[in-house]
């Protein structure tokens, strides 16, 4: 960070106590910590969209607005006598070099995994926790969560050795969900189209492609296409509801085909 890098920080520093103080914004001294959590949230997924999108100059205002939450959260922190900012850039600053030992210490790590493997085992013994699963975020969306887990279970060498093995958990976990289906109530087909959904995941994590932007990803696919198959109806005069599903198949197909 260079000397005006440095003065615009402090300058967001400084603006946001002047928003705090008694003669600043009503709306902004009524904040607290957890207050503040939805729009920090929202600006995250904002950030995330403009990833996605390959907006860059959307994604240089969504990170601003990122770090105004963050220096918001410390100084309400600061004013509450918990912590300052300076105390958060000094923690990371810290963890960074103790978690990095391949790179500011004696360790190695030719590679990727076993950099993370590092960082995991570091983060082990500092938080001084029993299991090695522990410290995910129960408020994970589930499918974050379950890749996090099945990573961390991997640093510690529980995973398989090649991808077939995981192909066959897959098909294994299907063929249990179609018993299911046969011949089992709904509360344990649930249970096995979770077992369905971990071990697809848990491919993912061994192809190291992040399940949850995959599947956002698809989602975006899904939405654009049903609006072009609407978008076709209607030039046809029809809607989906007066439609059959073989036409919309049809056009669906053709939507498929050109953008492949």
């Amino acid at each position: 960070m260079n000397d005006s890098s440095e003065g615009k920080f402090e300058e967001l520093i400084n603006i946001v106590k002047r928003l705090k103080a008694p003669d600043g914004c009503p709306w902004d001294r009524e904040q607290t910590n957890a207050s503040l959590l939805p729009f920090f949230l929202e600006e995250v997924y904002e950030v995330i969209e403009s990833v996605d999108n390959e907006n860059w100059s959307e994604l240089k205002e969504e990170l601003g607005d990122i770090l105004l939450h963050v220096i918001f959260q410390a100084v309400l922190a600061e004013e509450n006598g918990h912590f300052s900012i300076e105390d958060s850039l000094a923690n990371i600053s810290e963890k960074l070099v103790r978690r990095h030992p391949h790179v500011f210490g004696d360790a190695q790590a030719d590679e990727a995994f076993h950099a993370k493997q590092n960082w995991e085992s570091a983060k082990h013994k500092e938080k001084n926790r029993q299991s090695r699963l522990d410290g995910v975020p129960k408020t994970l969306p589930a499918l974050i969560r379950a890749q996090r887990l099945q990573q961390k279970a991997s640093y510690a060498g529980f995973d398989w050795d090649e991808v077939e093995q995981v192909w066959d958990k897959i098909h294994e976990e299907i063929q249990e969900l179609k018993e299911a289906q046969s011949n089992s109530a709904k509360e344990h087909i649930s249970e096995e189209i979770g077992d369905v959904l971990f071990s697809v995941v848990n491919l993912a994590r061994f192809l190291d492609i992040p399940a949850e932007d995959a599947l956002r990803k698809t989602n975006q696919k899904f939405t654009e296409r049903f609006a072009q198959v609407e978008a076709e109806l209607k030039k046809r005069g029809k809607t989906v509801e007066d439609s059959s599903l073989e036409e919309m198949d049809e056009i669906w197909n053709e939507v498929k085909k050109h953008k492949s």
